[in-house]
């Protein structure tokens, strides 16, 4: 009994420093996890942009073919199909491609080690858990990976390519030809990557403010309408301003929404079988 008193009363006893100073070690090592997988993006680099960054702007991209069968199918016929590339990538600056792979080369290793990243934040946290919450919240990190991953794919196959179909073939004049500059093209790709991953943590975040008791499900039911013009908002930044598009992206988040109100409402419920449970 005495060996465990001792190795949890450190933790008890923390101080704020003691805690800055756990902290700082937890931002190291996740950091060095995304260099080091960085490091390795940095090496692939073939791949990394032939492949996955360049693969969006080629007409055999599998969302081009996919949205092509299905306008065919429904009648619209070719309004969704991309045949050719109708805009060049350039680097207009003398350090403008080693800087583009670097800073893809993080951005990889930040999405790749993104449950490593989620588990050290939850090893910081944790000690100050109680052990129900502890467990309850134990496939904490799968479930916000699993919805990151799949958010991040949206991104990367849905609207990284509705997005180049549109900008890049939309021009104001034909006396005007499109040259985009390689960081804008990759700023594209890497916005839109990144900000569906975010977006797809929707219902994690929900889950820990209702524990925190900042929202309810009847707080969510009541300002569903005004959820979904915020929806429709985001939808329009990360998107083309096409209406087609902007249902395409905006149906998943909806749905993320009302997946949020289920929850919410069974976090709730166990709230309160927690509360009659002690009551009694």
């Amino acid at each position: 009994m005495a060996k465990k008193l001792q190795n949890k009363s450190p933790e008890k006893e923390m101080s704020f420093l003691d805690h800055l100073e756990d902290l700082r070690w937890h931002l190291i090592r996740s950091t060095v996890a995304v260099v080091v997988i960085a490091t390795i993006a940095f090496i692939a680099k073939d791949f990394i942009f032939d492949v996955l960054i360049f693969g969006p702007k080629s007409p055999d991209f599998p969302t081009y073919k996919l949205l092509c069968k299905v306008a065919n199918t429904i009648g619209l016929e070719d309004s969704f199909c991309f045949t050719e590339s109708q805009f060049r990538i350039q680097s207009r600056t003398m350090a403008g491609q080693f800087s583009a792979h670097i800073w893809t080369s993080i951005m990889a290793g930040f999405i790749i080690a993104f449950p490593y990243i989620l588990y050290e934040f939850w090893k910081f946290i944790s000690p100050g858990l109680r052990d129900n919450e502890r467990s309850t919240s134990r496939g904490f990190i799968i479930v916000a990976s699993l919805l990151f991953f799949i958010g991040v794919l949206f991104g990367y196959y849905v609207v990284t390519p509705l997005s180049i179909n549109f900008l890049g073939s939309y021009r104001v004049s034909d006396q005007v030809f499109n040259d985009f500059d390689l960081s804008s093209y990759i700023g594209l790709v890497r916005a839109s990557v990144i900000a569906s991953g975010l977006i797809f943590e929707l219902p994690i975040l929900i889950y820990f403010l209702t524990k925190i008791g900042l929202v309810t499900p009847q707080y969510l039911r009541k300002y569903r309408k005004f959820a979904l013009v915020i929806v429709l908002i985001i939808s329009a930044v990360i998107t083309p301003p096409d209406i087609a598009s902007q249902i395409i992206v905006s149906v998943p988040v909806i749905i993320l929404y009302e997946i949020s109100i289920f929850i919410s409402a069974w976090v709730i419920r166990k709230q309160k079988r927690k509360a009659k449970a002690h009551g009694n």
